[in-house]
Formats: structure tokens, C-alpha cells, sequence
């Protein structure tokens, strides 16, 4: 069921960039740039590599818990009710998942090259954070306790991933009445900005109301224009650099003398930008200070 989901989208995907490359470039635009779009296209076989080597792990874990559960043979026996749940499920899990990635500094050196390209396109949602697959099913573990299979899980990841796809855009506005449950287009675009009232905003795959719930909620403001890309730039678009810069910036800040166990701890899981002497600021420290303050000091995001 997966492959041939797969197999249709594929081709919708390729029709979509090809009519926005085409828009951007009529409307002079500037949308699309060879090397990052090289670049997420290389992370996209990437990432589907490591999906591919995962999905098997994935489903025995997911289904293995999911059959101990004691609501599997409800869900079993109610497959239109199953359909919806795992639905709600699945949405609440990856925002865990996402939200997760953006306050866990290891995880963020995962899912930091989604957010390098300094282009917003619809490439940019073939841009996986490579290395996502060798935990995200744990992140899906709730969903299989509530008796989900893990069939409905993996399936209803990959429809709300095609969902994603068309959100990388700066061609398409407000979606009016939309903005209130669903996530859209604007609500990602600020998600994927680097202004520092926009950092770790807007985590939702599908429906905007978990940002909502748990405070993660920005609307996109015309006063405060979107700028793309981390807030301190890839050294190069060279795939290494783009794949492993943040990578290399742990390893730098690991290394540092003089930490103790808990600071070696802390930049590996305290939130991007932490740092044991104030030199680097977390998103939610730059906004409590504000821009202005914090002028002078670097934020490792």
C-alpha cells in the first residue's frame, strides 16, 4: 500500500517543481538555486536509503507493541474509527518528534540540514533530515500502545508527509479559514525562518492545533518578512558541509576545555545554542533578551 502511494506521488511531486520553477522563474523570483537544490534531492535518496534500511525494525517494534495492546481487537473490529484515531495519533506523535528535534542539540544536528537551504521551495520537503529514521519510530511508540497497527502508522506518515511537501512554498498565501486547524503554507514558512521571533515555531504536520495547545504557535507577521536558512550559515554548499556542519560544530563545542560531565551533557541534549559560558543563545533566551541585547553573541541553530 505504501509503494504504490509512493509510486503516485513521485510523478505529482516532480509536476509541482517543475510548475513553481517555471512561476519563479517568469516572475523573477529567485526561488530555486542548482546546488541547494542538488543538495536536497541527494538528502532525499538519502533519507529514503535509510528509510528503506529501517522499515522493517520499524514495523516490528510498532506492530509488536501495538498487538499487546488492549485495544487492538477494538480498532481490529472498528476500522473506520482506527483510520481516524491513528490519524490524531500520528499528527500528536510527529510534532513530539519534530518539537523534539528542534530542543535536543543531537537531534537538531539530525534535523538541522531540513532547515539549511537559505531557498524556500518545494525541493526543500525532499530535503529529509537523513538520519531521522533510525529513531523516529521510537517517537511512534505511543500511537502502536494505543493499538494502532503499524501498517495504519507508516501509511498515514506517508500521506501526511505529501502533505508537507506542498507547505514548502512562498507562492501560495493566507488559506483564510485553513489557518485556524490546518497547518499551511504560511504557518511553515514561518517554521523554516530564522528570524529570531520565528525560531521553533510551528511544529505541526497536518493540523496546526498542537503548536496552539503547547505554545509553539507563531502566525506569520508582513512587519517581520521571512529570512530562510540557519541562523549561522553552512560554510559551503559542498553535500559534506551541508550534511555534517552541525555535526562538526558538537564535536567543536564537546571538545571545549575545562566541561564536566554535565556540560558535556547539556550540549548534547540541552537546546541548540546552549552553552556552559553564555557565548551561544538558545531561540527562547534570544527572545526573552531580544534582538538587540543579544547583538555580539552567536546562536548555533
Amino acid at each position: 500500500m505504501e509503494r504504490i502511494f509512493t509510486f503516485i506521488t513521485t510523478p505529482v511531486y516532480i509536476i509541482f517543481i517543475v510548475l513553481e520553477l517555471y512561476i519563479s522563474h517568469r516572475e523573477r523570483l529567485g526561488l530555486y538555486n542548482f546546488k541547494e537544490t542538488r543538495n536536497s534531492l541527494l538528502l532525499g535518496l538519502g533519507g529514503l536509503l535509510m528509510d528503506v534500511l529501517m522499515k522493517g525494525l520499524t514495523f516490528f517494534v510498532l506492530d509488536g507493541l501495538a498487538r499487546f495492546s488492549p485495544l487492538w481487537d477494538f480498532w481490529q473490529q472498528h476500522p473506520l474509527a482506527a483510520w481516524a484515531g491513528v490519524f490524531f495519533a500520528q499528527d500528536f506523535c510527529f510534532y513530539w518528534l519534530h518539537r523534539a528535534e528542534h530542543y535536543c542539540r543531537v537531534l537538531w544536528a539530525v534535523h538541522s540540514t531540513h532547515h539549511s537551504a537559505e531557498r524556500y521551495n518545494l525541493t526543500v520537503a525532499l530535503r529529509s533530515s537523513m538520519f531521522q529514521p533510525l529513531y523516529r519510530y521510537l517517537f511512534y511508540v505511543p500511537a502502536a500502545l494505543l493499538g494502532f497497527d503499524a501498517l495504519h502508522i507508516m501509511f498515514i506518515y506517508a500521506v501526511n508527509q505529501t502533505y508537507q511537501f506542498f507547505l514548502h512554498t512562498e507562492t501560495v498565501g493566507k488559506l483564510g479559514f485553513l489557518e485556524k486547524f490546518m497547518v499551511t503554507p504560511s504557518h511553515h514558512r514561518v517554521h523554516h525562518a530564522s528570524n529570531v521571533n520565528y525560531l521553533d515555531k510551528n511544529m505541526g504536520q497536518v493540523l496546526i492545533i498542537w503548536d496552539k495547545i503547547f505554545g509553539t504557535y507563531a502566525e506569520e507577521d508582513p512587519n517581520d518578512p521571512t529570512y530562510f536558512g540557519l541562523t549561522k550559515p553552512l560554510p559551503s554548499q559542498k553535500f559534506t558541509d551541508v550534511a555534517f556542519d552541525e555535526w562538526r560544530h558538537l564535536a567543536e563545542d564537546l571538545s571545549k576545555p575545562g566541561l564536566d560531565w554535565k556540560d558535556k551533557f547539556n550540549y548534547i541534549f540541552a537546546p541548540p545554542g546552549w552553552s556552559h559560558d553564555g557565548s551561544t543563545l538558545t531561540s527562547n533566551q534570544l527572545r526573552q533578551i531580544g534582538e538587540k541585547s543579544s547583538m555580539g553573541k552567536e546562536v548555533f541553530h
